[in-house]
């Protein structure tokens, strides 16, 4: 699979596309004047603790107050969880007290920022947690020899006070990387500390890497074939930062005209479509993406395609192409949270086998932890996709200020005066 990123930085927006086999996968897109929250770290106060949520609200200097739950609260915790889940929040915090918290999700709505006392700070290939103590490698290395060797090396570069992580990337890192990693981590980790310590005021105390820089740390690897940005200024940046992470990648960096590179992989529309309702797909069938604030609900539809040889094989074809789009459009989107997919039914467990098995396929591509339960009972398959930044259309859109995103506007909404049709004004008599 040939896997290449492009890198665009302009009018104060940066935007990132992940192509893979000449197709649009991911889209990261990014603005000054709305840059995302997740993986800051604040100084905060607990406002409120709330004895029957198990929960508290913390002023970390945001709009609204952060939400902090128990299990997110605690730092010293046992081993054994159901002993750790008898302790309330009440015997964890108080009004008052000072804390040190970072944001895992981002405000929405109404809703304030979701946060963790629990602080994590990833690297290159390392993720240090001062709060914990034990040390593991990610489940996405599947190797055996590969996890013992990385295993026995957290073991043993992590203290005795932190734990260690090591992501994805560094599958096949030598020791001296990994202590490298380790030691800019445990330098970003005391500047933190001291802005927490001295600091006499809520607020920000550390912010994450900027898109730019964070594609660089999380996504450019030795997987990735080439690296495209639009300007020689960036490119600059690029090879800066290269230079102290991986130098072997700086020979997949170029720039070039971003404009050809764009519609030659159609981005924009591509973009376009990921923000509609209805997707279309190649043979002729379409998808329907409804959103809520619980869920997301995909529904299949045969549409125009109506197959060449009898009707289950037609079911079969569209639900199994189905599955691969569903699956580029959930990392195109970022769909996070429980989504339910209602593919078109089927009569054989083979076939549903079938479409599960595309499915898997397909979302094992994806960076973003997913989980898929398979079918329920009433046909419908399960999927639950990490939140861990917003959603295409959270970043893009903005909210009917006058259906409030129910896409209907009643006869009894008082409409702007310039959305007003002018026929349906009362006429003045003289």
């Amino acid at each position: 699979m040939r896997r290449e990123l492009l890198m665009r930085s302009e009018n104060q927006e940066t935007t990132v596309a992940v192509v893979e086999d000449g197709q649009l996968v991911e889209l990261y897109l990014e603005r000054e004047s709305d840059s995302r929250a997740v993986g800051n770290i604040y100084k905060g106060f607990v406002k409120n603790v709330l004895p029957g949520m198990q929960a508290a609200f913390v002023d970390i200097g945001l709009e609204k107050n952060a939400f902090l739950y128990v299990d997110d609260a605690r730092l010293d915790a046992p081993e054994d969880r159901d002993e750790m889940s008898k302790t309330p929040i009440q015997s964890i915090l108080k009004e008052g007290q000072e804390l040190m918290v970072q944001i895992t999700k981002e405000p929405v709505g109404t809703k304030g920022a979701r946060i963790t006392a629990q602080i994590t700070l990833p690297g290159r290939y390392l993720v240090l947690m001062p709060m914990s103590n034990h040390s593991a490698v990610s489940r996405r290395i599947q190797n055996p020899g590969e996890r013992l060797r990385l295993q026995s090396l957290a073991d043993e570069l992590k203290s005795e006070a932190m734990g260690l992580i090591v992501r994805t990337i560094g599958a096949g890192a030598s020791r001296e990387e990994l202590i490298q990693d380790r030691e800019q981590l445990m330098q970003i980790w005391a500047g933190v500390k001291n802005r927490f310590e001295n600091g006499e005021v809520k607020g920000l105390i550390y912010r994450d890497l900027g898109l730019c820089q964070r594609i660089l740390r999380d996504v450019f690897s030795v997987e990735i074939n080439r690296l495209m940005v639009n300007s020689r200024m960036l490119f600059n940046e690029v090879q800066e930062y290269l230079d102290m992470a991986e130098p072997r990648l700086k020979r997949k960096v170029f720039v070039c005209n971003m404009e050809e590179y764009f519609d030659k992989y159609a981005v924009q529309q591509e973009m376009a479509t990921a923000l509609n309702r209805k997707v279309w797909m190649k043979n002729g069938s379409y998808l329907i993406f409804d959103r809520t604030e619980a869920l997301t609900v995909i529904d299949v539809n045969t549409g125009k395609y109506v197959g060449s040889t009898d009707l289950t094989d037609t079911i079969l074809k569209t639900n199994i192409e189905a599955a691969r789009e569903i699956a580029r459009q959930l990392r195109i989107r970022n769909i996070g949270g429980i989504i339910i997919v209602d593919f078109i039914d089927m009569e054989g467990e083979n076939h549903k086998k079938k479409v599960l098995d595309v499915l898997i396929e397909e979302l094992n591509k994806d960076s973003v932890k997913t989980h898929i339960m398979g079918f329920t009972a009433l046909g419908l398959v399960e999927i639950t996709r990490k939140n861990v930044r917003r959603s295409l259309d959270h970043t893009w859109e903005t909210l009917c200020p006058v259906c409030e995103g129910k896409g209907r506007i009643s006869p009894l909404t008082e409409l702007p005066q310039d959305m007003r049709n002018p026929l349906e004004e009362p006429q003045k008599i003289n």
